[in-house]
């Protein structure tokens, strides 16, 4: 385990995702926050990527809603 700073990370990040392969990388941010970084070979999809919707999906629902709005305006 190697413990840097947080601006030991930014200047060499590279060479600390590289290490983060082999070994656990602690970085300190100040004298309160502490973060971890280590490998993690893939990350596996939580039920909230699984219900995720394409940004095609995400646009025709955008305009059927507009569509609606401006239909319920007119017949007012």
């Amino acid at each position: 385990m190697l413990v840097i700073s947080s601006a030991e990370l930014r200047n060499n990040m590279k060479k600390y995702l590289d290490l983060a392969k082999d070994e656990t990388v602690v970085i300190q941010r100040g004298r309160t926050e502490t973060f971890v970084l280590s490998r993690q070979e893939r990350l596996s999809p939580d039920a909230n990527l699984a219900s995720a919707i394409t940004a095609d999906e995400l646009l025709i629902g955008i305009e059927e809603d507009i569509r609606k709005m401006f239909s319920r305006k007119v017949k007012k």
